[in-house]
């Protein structure tokens, strides 16, 4: 489908970064090579190297990094389109690329400290995360002590550091909330992903005991969250502003959208030629009705999440700081949109037949993988619509 105009910009500083429209052809040309190996990666319940070499190659790794270590600071919402267009091709490893920037961008706002002693000497270290506060710290001269066993951690077996999510217990204080930047050889990987949706993703949990992490390594989260992190000194492109709980999740969304629109491609091609009985498929009203409403569903899904990155970033750009209800607004846009290319994609494959079941018709494993993203917590439409909703009728819970 035609892309809009961006209207964000890069930081002054990297004007040696390729433009959005440079790295949305590189996605393009990712496309095919991703879909090629989309199977692979399903069996090997990770993302394959091959596809982490290409994302690195393309610079579509860089999206979010800040420009002192040779990243491009552009806005999310050209991270989200490129994630858009990967997912085109496999939902999973277009999640394994998003996830790896999400944690580049999440990194920069840490102490520059954390980010020398991670990118100092390879700018194309990466970084996993498990953000849910299950760990518990306990504090030691220098840092604290750190336990926890975390999962979901999309991608670990391409990483070489990980963010834990957990709290610092203190004696006469309240529990604080933060996030810990740890060596993945400090950690053991536990190999537990097994799973109907986005398999590829390999998000295994890991597991660390009685670590050692020194305090320029902890990020306090409602610093995180509010995009005031230590690191928006250093780095001061608007991008490292952004509140992160809320807009992160358009990043999300946008791999339910492109796998949505793959699934069209693909439903498209396969209804073109399919008979039934002697009779076109494609000939009758009643699929040219819901196929013309399933794609209409697509687009406006497109549409309406782009749009709330996209004004997100600009607020940012002009040196702003988005409000409460621009927050909510954003996140809850998000799950709206995730819950209309759900939609969309349920009534054309069901609409599919029998065929569209088995193991070699691409189009299953895209519907397990739509359903997956729809899974994450972030776009959890329930959650989302009410807190918008209570907000508007005055029961903001923040």
């Amino acid at each position: 489908m035609a892309r809009e105009m961006d209207t964000t910009s890069a930081s002054p500083r990297t004007t040696n970064a390729p433009t959005r429209e440079e790295l949305l052809a590189r996605a393009e040309a990712l496309v095919p090579v991703l879909r090629a190996r989309s199977d692979a990666c399903e069996k090997l319940r990770r993302c394959p190297d091959e596809t982490v070499s290409d994302l690195l190659a393309s610079g579509l790794l860089r999206i979010c990094q800040p420009a002192r270590f040779g990243g491009y600071e552009l806005g999310w919402d050209v991270l989200c389109e490129v994630s858009q267009i990967l997912a085109r091709g496999c939902g999973s490893q277009a999640w394994v690329g998003n996830i790896l920037n999400d944690h580049a961008h999440k990194l920069g706002t840490f102490e520059l400290r954390a980010q020398e002693e991670v990118w100092g000497k390879d700018p194309d270290t990466r970084l996993s995360a498990s953000f849910d506060p299950v760990g518990k710290a306990v504090p030691v001269p220098g840092g604290v002590r750190f336990s926890g066993r975390h999962r979901y951690s999309s991608g670990i077996d391409h990483v070489q550091w990980v963010i834990a999510g957990g709290h610092v217990f203190e004696d006469g204080r309240p529990p604080r909330r933060n996030f810990f930047l740890i060596p993945r050889s400090e950690g053991t990987v536990v190999d537990d992903w097994h799973v109907m949706g986005l398999a590829g993703t390999g998000s295994k949990s890991f597991e660390v005991k009685d670590v050692f992490v020194p305090a320029h390594r902890m990020l306090d989260f409602e610093d995180a969250d509010n995009g005031t992190g230590p690191g928006t000194r250093a780095n001061p492109a608007f991008v490292f502003k952004m509140p992160r709980h809320d807009v992160a999740a358009t990043g999300f969304v946008a791999i339910a959208v492109g796998i949505a629109e793959g699934f069209l491609a693909e439903y498209l091609a396969y209804t073109g030629v399919r008979l039934s009985r002697g009779e076109r498929i494609a000939a009758l009203m009643g699929t040219q009705i819901s196929t013309g409403a399933a794609a209409a569903e697509i687009e406006g899904a497109h549409a309406i999440y782009l749009e709330a990155a996209r004004g997100a970033m600009r607020t940012l750009a002009r040196g702003e700081t988005m409000t409460r209800r621009q927050r909510l607004q954003t996140k809850m846009k998000s799950a709206l949109a995730c819950q209309m290319a759900l939609n969309a994609v349920q009534k054309l494959f069901n609409a599919a037949g029998g065929r569209a079941l088995f193991l070699d018709n691409a189009m299953q494993r895209q519907v397990r993988d739509l359903y997956a993203v729809a899974a994450h917590r972030a776009l959890t439409w329930d959650s989302c619509a009410s807190a918008y909703g209570g907000f508007l009728l005055g029961f903001d819970g923040a």
